[in-house]
């Protein structure tokens, strides 16, 4: 089979390097241009050190209209609002190729969300509302990738907390207000240094940022909203940790009294029963960071509270790694379904460990 030809359009950011430590490697895609607005001329391994002698691509600096030329797809690794743009003068150009986004530019149909949580009206309204990108999680959307032209990947937290809470939802006992808390490494700050990820003031140091406020949110109730939960509404602080990889998330939720840890079980078991990339954990352990870090793999569990009159609260746990399953492995997984490839190509080794 010949390879398809690829471009990344935003190379130089931890994204864009998870993107190349995996596509390079690839059995059916060939990285055609790396294009980026910073070390241009450099070799991607005098940017990204792991990757040196892996590759003779250089980061180019050229209108993303010329970057797509003569390739079949563009993974984009850009900011939100940067990438919307992007998108436009690519398909205003005529490109007629695939589209993966790993930005939150496409990934909600209500625009007036969308301006509420990211500052700023959307360029192109109509192509929330119609649903031009299709949402990139696999676990709940596989059906709708493999028809997929355009796919927007989904937020790193959102993929933690949606998957976290997704047997819930499908067992129809997500209802109402839920609230969760999610630890996340300093990675998904991006590879520039700021105040609130400068190591020094990270590595020793827990603070939140966005509280209740936090631009996933719309994310998480619209996905869980189509899968099966009720009248939503999430509460959610996120944490900033003193690690560089990995999302850790608690969530809890009010179920009815009746509601058993066996009937819990069969529902963790039965959703992910044939998810390549899941664990359901249901040792003496509960999920944790180190067990998925560097690979694509998800951590899932549960633990049921006592009964309180009429209900008993459920807490769900779910671990990531933001870099791969929470951005670059999961665009890349759900790539592979939109072609038609073997889902698990370049993402099946296991994480690091420890």
């Amino acid at each position: 089979m010949a390879k398809i030809k690829a471009t990344l359009i935003g190379g130089t950011g931890y994204g864009g390097a998870e993107l190349l430590r995996r596509l390079l490697f690839h059995p059916n895609v060939e990285v055609a241009r790396v294009t980026a607005v910073d070390n241009i001329g450099k070799k991607i391994g005098d940017v990204h050190f792991n990757l040196a002698s892996v590759s003779q691509l250089t980061f180019e600096q050229v209108p993303a209209a010329e970057a797509c030329k003569g390739v079949d797809v563009v993974f984009l690794a850009l900011p939100h609002k940067t990438t919307a743009r992007v998108v436009l003068e690519m398909l205003d150009s005529g490109f007629a190729g695939k589209i993966v986004d790993m930005s939150g530019d496409f990934r909600l149909r209500d625009p007036a969300a969308y301006e509420k949580y990211y500052g700023v009206a959307h360029p192109r309204p109509a192509m929330l509302t119609e649903g031009a990108f299709v949402y990139g999680l696999p676990e709940l959307n596989r059906e709708a990738i493999k028809k997929a032209k355009y796919l927007a990947s989904p937020g790193c937290f959102a993929t933690t907390i949606a998957l976290g809470l997704y047997p819930l939802a499908k067992l129809g006992l997500l209802t109402g207000p839920v609230q969760t808390v999610a630890a996340t490494g300093s990675s998904g700050s991006g590879a520039n240094p700021a105040i609130g990820t400068h190591h020094p003031l990270r590595a020793s140091n827990l603070r939140t940022s966005t509280p209740l406020d936090h631009q996933h949110i719309p994310e998480i109730v619209q996905t869980l909203g189509l899968v099966g939960a009720k009248d939503l509404a999430l509460e959610f602080v996120p944490v900033s940790a003193p690690l560089p990889r990995g999302i850790f998330a608690t969530s809890f939720a009010t179920v009815p009294a009746s509601t058993s840890k066996e009937q819990l079980t069969a529902g963790w078991k039965s959703t992910f029963a044939h998810e390549p990339f899941i664990r359901v954990v249901e040792s003496d352990r509960q999920p944790e960071v180190v067990a998925v870090a560097h690979g694509n793999y998800v951590e899932v569990g549960f633990t049921l509270g006592p009964v309180t009159g009429a209900t008993r609260r459920v807490v769900c746990f779910s671990a990531i790694d933001n870099l791969v399953k929470g951005g670059a492995g999961q665009s890349i997984q759900a790539f592979n379904v939109m072609m038609g490839f073997e889902e698990k190509a370049t993402l099946a080794e296991p994480g690091l460990w420890p």
